[in-house]
């Protein structure tokens, strides 16, 4: 079973605001239109149709290096 987060903020467009986590507990990177946008755990949790998941809120985008 694949560990789940809830993203909050960021680009309107996401296409996900439910994405699986590979490592939980550390920064999530999503790509999105050419760039990347950051995502940092908090200490909050909401439940979804998916269950109890962790919330990562927005903080910065990077652009890919080209």
């Amino acid at each position: 079973m694949a560990t789940k987060a809830v993203l909050e903020g960021g680009p309107d467009d996401l296409p996900e605001r439910i994405v699986p986590v590979s490592d939980p507990g550390q920064d999530l990177k999503i790509p999105h239109r050419g760039g990347y946008e950051h995502f940092k755990i908090t200490s909050r949790h909401q439940d979804s149709p998916e269950g109890r998941l962790a919330v990562y809120e927005w903080w910065e985008r990077t652009e890919i290096a080209e």
